[in-house]
């Protein structure tokens, strides 16, 4: 991941911004009715048309209890704007949005990656001018909170996913608590997993976890349209190193030591897929492509758009596969900073940095769909 999924962009019905369930702590007289701000009328926020404030709940947090920080959303535009959903902390996180620090030092986020969709009208809220929205949030189950001391606690995204101009970013003052350490979650996804049979083109095992026969069958076919678009990455990065069309798309301005970055991820992603013991957990419902534990290698989620999508070529079974297996810190340790091929692209051009540790960039590099040389 961080543990990935898709989203479809705006086309079908008017959708009215659901914020008067979302709105944590909000007059209801003092919010966009039904029918007031739909998502059409809205526009991506601008630097500081959206002002983020975060305090804690309280001085101190026992090993008993969760920590939690309140965070609220203020809209200082003179027109409406909308948000992801992800990004206001809806519900359980799903997204790295905190810079947790211990005395100064930051932690680990041990949350879920996700590959998503693009997003549809419904995973948007919208705020009117002047209006605000308000979010209780947990930090417990997302951030390595295993040391007692001093933390300090900032709301920080930029909005990648939700716009190609990558130079909007959110970010909140600082808020301080001093928590006791706890032991960090344990999530065993892979409990019951029951082995998968031969295969001819991977020596690691596999195994499934709440996954009918059916799944089974599929997530063995796209192994192996993983496996050959591996294999194929691997052998082109192999090459002599050069500022070919292929690596310049999804990696950014050619430098030697991108191009061995580049190739150390791939050797690393084939090496799984031939030699690590894969786990599919196919309990997940939600509507995005897959999602990991990047601590927890080698369980893989799929969720409800990966069976829709194509084997193999853009957005594929294969490419969400080498997708997620790049999340694991003993991979490739990518993150999600940017999803879809517009914003990858765009990322590869404003930051190659990023885009050499950006899970979609490595995806849509070994999908090769369009065919670059």
């Amino acid at each position: 991941m961080s543990m990935k999924l898709r989203f479809g962009y705006f086309a079908g019905f008017a959708a009215v911004a659901l914020l008067l369930g979302a709105c944590v702590g909000a007059d209801e007289g003092d919010l966009p009715g039904a029918g007031e701000v739909v998502v059409e009328d809205a526009l991506d926020p601008k630097a500081s048309d959206v002002s983020v404030t975060i305090s804690a709940n309280q001085a101190a947090v026992p090993a008993g209890e969760s920590p939690f920080v309140t965070v609220t959303f203020t809209n200082n535009a003179r027109h409406a704007v909308k948000l992801l959903s992800l990004y206001t902390a809806d519900g359980e996180l799903e997204e790295d949005l905190f810079v947790v620090s211990l005395e100064g030092k930051q932690v680990d986020y041990i949350g879920p990656h996700y590959k998503r969709p693009a997003p549809e009208k419904e995973d948007f809220v919208v705020l009117a001018p002047g209006k605000s929205l308000t979010r209780d949030v947990s930090l417990a189950s997302f951030y390595d909170l295993t040391q007692t001391g001093d933390y300090t606690i900032q709301y920080a995204a930029d909005l990648t996913k939700q716009t190609a101009d990558q130079t909007i970013t959110l970010a909140s003052n600082e808020a301080s608590l001093w928590i006791e350490g706890r032991a960090n979650p344990v999530i065993d996804g892979a409990a019951g997993a029951e082995p998968a049979g031969g295969s001819s083109f991977l020596t690691s095992s596999v195994s499934f976890t709440k996954c009918t026969a059916t799944q089974q069958g599929t997530i063995m076919s796209a192994l192996g349209a993983s496996s050959s678009m591996a294999d194929d990455a691997a052998i082109y990065l192999s090459g002599s190193p050069t500022a070919s069309a292929r690596y310049t798309t999804w990696f950014g301005a050619f430098s030697s030591g991108g191009w061995s970055t580049a190739k150390s991820h791939f050797d690393a992603i084939k090496n799984a897929l031939d030699t690590k013991p894969l786990t599919f957990n196919c309990g997940c419902k939600k509507q995005y492509y897959a999602y990991v534990y990047p601590n927890q290698p080698y369980i893989i989620y799929p969720c409800a758009v990966f069976w829709k999508a194509p084997l193999s070529g853009t957005d594929s079974m294969g490419g969400t596969i080498i997708h997620e297996l790049s999340h694991f810190t003993v991979v490739a340790g990518t993150d999600d900073y940017a999803y879809g091929q517009t914003n990858a692209k765009a990322l590869a051009k404003s930051d190659p940095n990023k885009a050499l540790f950006n899970a979609d960039n490595h995806e849509y590099f070994a999908e090769n769909t369009p065919f670059l040389q």
